[in-house]
């Protein structure tokens, strides 16, 4: 499907916080109806482009423009066409379930019969019917992450913004809020979606943009990216010094990787070669898996574990 209508637009944008630059100049085009994913460690300045574009945060110097209107000057009007499940817990404890989209609606006018109308279906379909009545505090961490991403889709946005939607979600509502998002496309909603979860984000994203220290390292089709940097299969063999000289001449344009104690060997080789490997030199303790969005992630940002 091809994407044509710009809807998201940054020139320059960046982000600092006093001496720290969590956003450093960045470019990046989104286009009408597409899922685009961004990745990247903590810290990379995921989060802080997220809020830029909902007017959370003001951009330190930059533009930015979601629909043609500008996030320094026309904030009103992006909050009304702009859905937002943020990565923090910022559901009203003093309100019930239902309460909390209701009371929602109001910041967009929508008519009370139609509030409690769009309420009671976001309900059903995050399958919080039953907790429908009950207070904040009485649900768990996985039904508060489903009833923000309920809240974010009130206003029947054309722009739905997600911060990390599934984390700590079970697999069942995982996949709840998968489909959610499939739906969504379908009805030409732009889509922006950060995630640590790789998979989540090859399944539903037309394209990722890969951020670290607050810059835009790659971007393209998570297939894409996948065979451009990792290629095709990986094997994972216990590692063994020995054995390496064999291994290099045998995948002579292979990238080797040690891990601890195991070796990922990465090829752009068709399918099937590291089998014939093995027949001839069978041993234990072995993987062979195809290429994914992760081996592609930490290439390209490391394996060193990053704080906030």
């Amino acid at each position: 499907m091809g994407y044509t209508e710009v809807l998201i637009e940054a020139q320059g944008l960046t982000k600092k916080f006093d001496d720290f630059t969590a956003v450093d100049h960045i470019d990046f085009k989104v286009y009408k109806g597409e899922c685009v994913g961004f990745l990247g460690p903590n810290g990379a300045g995921k989060t802080t482009t997220v809020r830029m574009m909902y007017c959370f945060l003001p951009p330190t110097s930059g533009e930015l423009k979601l629909a043609g209107l500008s996030v320094n000057t026309q904030c009103r009007e992006i909050k009304s066409l702009v859905g937002v499940a943020p990565q923090e817990d910022n559901l009203d404890p003093d309100f019930t379930v239902i309460k909390n989209l209701t009371v929602y609606c109001r910041y967009f006018d929508i008519p009370k019969d139609e509030a409690l109308k769009r309420s009671n279906e976001q309900l059903k379909f995050f399958q919080l019917e039953e907790k429908r009545d009950v207070p904040i505090a009485a649900l768990s961490g996985g039904m508060k992450r489903r009833l923000i991403f309920a809240r974010a889709l009130i206003n029947q946005p054309q722009i739905l913004l997600l911060d990390e939607p599934t984390t700590g979600l079970d697999p069942q509502a995982r996949h709840l809020a998968w489909d959610e998002v499939r739906e969504l496309k379908k009805k030409q909603v732009t889509i922006i979606l950060t995630t640590h979860y790789m998979d989540e984000a090859a399944i539903l994203c037309d394209r990722v943009l890969i951020i670290d220290k607050g810059k835009i390292i790659e971007e393209g089709k998570p297939a894409d990216l996948v065979k451009k940097h990792v290629g095709e299969e990986v094997l994972e063999i216990d590692y063994d010094k020995t054995l390496l000289p064999t291994l290099k001449e045998a995948f002579p344009g292979a990238d080797f990787e040690r891990l601890g104690d195991r070796l990922q060997i990465f090829t752009d080789k068709p399918h099937g070669v590291f089998e014939g490997f093995l027949q001839e030199h069978p041993m234990q303790n072995v993987t062979i898996r195809s290429a994914n969005l992760e081996d592609v992630f930490l290439k390209l940002t490391g394996r060193g574990l990053r704080e906030e």
